[in-house]
């Protein structure tokens, strides 16, 4: 189980999407705000009445998605861990008030006085003009404008450079 947190809107929902693709099968867990599904049940309700055989593990090959519905991380957390240990692997998208587990923070690479100053361990998205990193991790490569609008509508992203280079992520000890 990995987290992603992002001060970027546009990136704290990107990245933890591009992390889960990269492994092929796993579950993303919105504890942030925004990924809500219409007429999906949510770890609210997970909590509330209990799992459903089919949220235990996966079903078939591919991302799915469950969203907080309202669940504070901390209450959270156990529940995740129990659902975690029969997917290949969780993604969770740290929400405002951060994730108890291993997280990679994820900053996009701005340009000029927008260019980030966080000097300790991240992922890197790389922009078009931006900047270079200011610590250490892995660079991703630009995003096409295709992938993010394919994502931003709800879909996955083809295996490409970007999804390949989420891999590394995986392999890093974060905190």
């Amino acid at each position: 189980m990995l987290a992603v947190a992002s001060s970027d809107p546009v990136m704290s929902v990107l990245g933890p999407i591009g992390l889960a693709a990269a492994v092929g099968t796993a579950l993303v867990v919105d504890m942030g705000v925004g990924l809500h599904l219409p007429r999906s049940r949510t770890l609210a309700d997970i909590a509330s009445d209990g799992p459903r055989l089919e949220e235990l593990a996966p079903g078939r090959p591919g991302v799915a998605f469950v969203s907080a519905g309202g669940l504070a991380a901390d209450s959270a957390r156990p529940l995740v861990h129990r659902i975690a240990r029969h997917w290949p692997a969780v993604v969770v998208r740290a929400g405002p008030s951060g994730w108890d587990g291993p997280t990679a923070p994820l900053f996009p690479l701005y340009p000029g006085w927008l260019a980030p100053d966080h000097g300790g361990a991240a992922v890197w998205q790389r922009v078009p003009g931006g900047s270079n990193p200011p610590g250490p991790g892995p660079v991703l490569p630009s995003l096409r404008r295709a992938a993010t609008d394919r994502m931003l509508r709800g879909g996955l992203p083809r295996v490409d450079r970007w999804v390949r280079a989420w891999r590394e992520v995986w392999t890093l000890p974060w905190a």
